[in-house]
């Protein structure tokens, strides 16, 4: 079997309409429960950029651009950001609660992340458990909706729900960054096991989005971070082309720039959706998602490894 060259990687750099789309995609979908994940692996499928000489780099490339979804949040919850800065300063105490919330919250995912990242990569990014994840997230999602309306007998959810982000409780937080483990299988979404979190924890959807959203900046960071280290390290030490070198400067950074105005269009959009319409719409859609994935892996269009 012949390897690919890895330096016929530096002659195929990414062209800026798929950066374009690639940004549009992550933005979109980092924050709504649907799968970033899965959207990028069926646009990256069907923009033929797939080919192993590549893929490395388009996979990074996809992480790494999520530092355009942090940007959209920090622009529109500035004002959380600064009530926590002037938290730890002491000057508020509802803002240094918020803080101390989200490291509660970010804890559980960042250690699990360090210690099992190659081996998620390695055993869990494939065919069956990502189709696996989105539609079983996706009936998750129906379900939770349904019982919190009370249309299942049992234990019922809160009747005093958490109206402010701000009066979120370290147990609460807690429920949340544990939920957010599991988000890890690929497929499952950041997003909708954050929020449904929240939900489960006492907090009213929107709510509930609004803690994934600031929840977002320390996860997504961290791993925007770890992911670029990871590919320059990699690089420096086997002597192959980094993901910059392979794809281009200026496609990555179009791409986050499109991300993070995608990203803060779909943040406003999915608070007053969240209100009218709940969990659920987000569940039928991963359903269908799911099975337009299995048809076009089946057809040999997309590949997942």
């Amino acid at each position: 079997m012949t390897l690919p060259d890895p330096a016929a990687a530096v002659s195929q750099p990414l062209e800026l309409w798929h950066a374009v789309v690639l940004g549009l995609v992550e933005g979109i979908t980092e924050y709504l429960p649907v799968s970033s994940t899965g959207h990028l692996i069926l646009a990256s499928g069907l923009m033929g950029l797939n080919d192993p000489a590549r893929k490395q780099a388009i996979d990074d490339f996809n992480i790494v651009i999520q530092g355009g979804a942090i940007l959209a949040v920090l622009g529109l919850y500035w004002p959380s950001v600064v009530r926590m800065l002037r938290g730890l300063l002491g000057k508020d105490a509802k803002g240094f609660a918020l803080f101390r919330n989200l490291v509660i919250a970010f804890i559980p995912a960042a250690v699990i992340g360090l210690l099992l990242d190659d081996w998620i990569e390695a055993k869990l990014f494939h065919a069956g458990p990502v189709l696996a994840a989105l539609m079983l997230g996706g009936c998750f999602m129906i379900f939770l909706d349904k019982w919190r309306a009370g249309r299942f007998s049992g234990p019922k959810f809160h009747t005093q729900e958490t109206t402010d982000v701000m009066d979120v409780t370290m147990k609460q937080a807690l429920l949340i960054g544990c939920m957010q483990v599991l988000a890890m299988w690929p497929g499952t979404s950041r997003s909708m096991m954050t929020i449904a979190g929240g939900v489960i924890a006492g907090l009213r959807p929107r709510q509930a989005a609004e803690f994934s959203f600031l929840l977002g900046l320390p996860t997504l960071g961290a791993a925007t971070c770890y992911k670029l280290a990871k590919n320059l390290y990699t690089s420096h030490k086997e002597g192959t082309p980094n993901m910059f070198e392979v794809l281009g400067v200026l496609p990555v950074i179009v791409g986050i720039v499109v991300a993070a105005a995608s990203a803060a269009i779909a943040v406003k959009w999915l608070v007053g959706f969240l209100n009218k319409h709940g969990l659920a719409p987000f569940g039928w859609y991963r359903i269908g998602l799911a099975i337009v994935l299995f048809v076009l892996i089946w057809r040999g269009v997309v590949t997942i490894s």
